[in-house]
């Protein structure tokens, strides 16, 4: 008996050391080699898309590099990587990236059986449907017998095909894995319809011919919530990328932004210090320095911010905050405590 027990010891005490020894491999990683490699979409304008002069930008990038400012305290410190659909899961899962911040729908059975961790929601979004205007159409309720330009290898793949099957109605798939080629086919008239999340749409006509010429149907058939995902394995890094997407939250309900972020730090409001490092404590938790929140709103900003500059109500999407609203004004934008 008393061996048993010793043996069942033993066999607990390596497990706890293995997992200590195994805890931040993927951070101790990306602490090496002195940047994050960030999987991106690459063809969703406002979300992730170079510009002109090749420089990164969109919503799903600007939270990319939060991550980097609350690691090296420099936002730029980090790399992308574009991926398509098909392609971002295999990547992740490989080590090619160290983390995915390109509009991927959290799934059951993408965090167990492709084994990773999605963390806190960066945009809340739906699929819909977008059309030429010159086809007449009021709802996605018409289109029945329609050709539906879609990207294989997503939620939204499955979810159009749910769609038209519990509507009794037929529809005929122009499957291309690329984004922005299957943007180009439905502008070139090679189907009737695009779908996708309601986001890319109002993103892929923005950067259309004649962004005027296409209406988004007014059916939302699924609930997609967006979120960066990180390899299973590593809690700390999981921790640090989880908690520098709720930073951006955390800062607009507090009122801190990139442009007052300094002024705030001689807030005498607990939860003001805490968040900016003024008070120690969240710093060490996360393995960060005390100031990691601090250097995500000066460099990149708060969550508002980094919404509005990407994919708000000024620029060319003009989409409106709606479910990405903070909790206190009707969204379901919401931060645990920073304490």
């Amino acid at each position: 008996m008393k061996r048993m027990k010793l043996t069942a010891l033993v066999a607990a005490l390596t497990l706890l050391v293995s997992g200590i020894a195994f805890a931040g491999a993927d951070f101790d990683a990306v602490k090496k080699k002195g940047f994050i490699q960030a999987g991106v979409n690459g063809g969703v304008f406002g979300f992730g898309m170079p510009d002109e002069k090749g420089v990164w930008r969109g919503l799903d990038v600007d939270t990319a590099r939060a991550i980097a400012a609350a690691v090296f305290g420099d936002a730029g410190k980090v790399k992308f990587t574009p991926l398509t659909a098909q392609q971002r899961f295999t990547a992740l899962q490989s080590g090619e990236i160290d983390v995915l911040t390109r509009n991927a729908t959290r799934t059951l059975t993408r965090e167990t059986q492709l084994g990773l961790n999605f963390v806190a929601v960066n945009y809340y979004d739906g699929q819909g449907f977008m059309a030429p205007k010159k086809l007449g159409l009021k709802s996605a309720k018409e289109l029945n017998g329609a050709t539906i330009c879609v990207l294989p290898g997503t939620t939204t793949e499955q979810n159009v095909a749910d769609f038209f099957r519990s509507n009794h109605m037929e529809w005929k798939p122009v499957v291309i894995e690329s984004t922005t080629e299957l943007a180009k086919t439905f502008f070139a008239g090679r189907c009737d319809v695009l779908t996708s999340d309601a986001s890319q749409l109002a993103g892929a006509r923005a950067i259309s011919p004649k962004p005027s010429d296409y209406a988004i149907l007014p059916e939302i058939i699924s609930k997609e919530p967006l979120a960066p995902a990180v390899r299973h394995g590593d809690d700390q890094w999981r921790d640090i990328v989880d908690f520098s997407v709720l930073a951006l939250i955390e800062a607009e309900e507090l009122g801190i932004t990139s442009k007052n972020v300094d002024e705030m730090l001689k807030s005498t409001d607990p939860k003001v210090q805490r968040f900016l490092g003024v008070v120690e404590g969240n710093g060490k938790a996360l393995g960060l320095d005390e100031k990691w929140a601090y250097n995500i709103v000066k460099q990149v900003g708060n969550y508002g911010e980094v919404f509005e500059r990407n994919v708000g109500a000024n620029t060319a999407l003009g989409l409106e905050r709606g479910l990405n609203a903070l909790w206190t004004n009707g969204g379901l934008m919401y931060s645990p405590p920073f304490k």
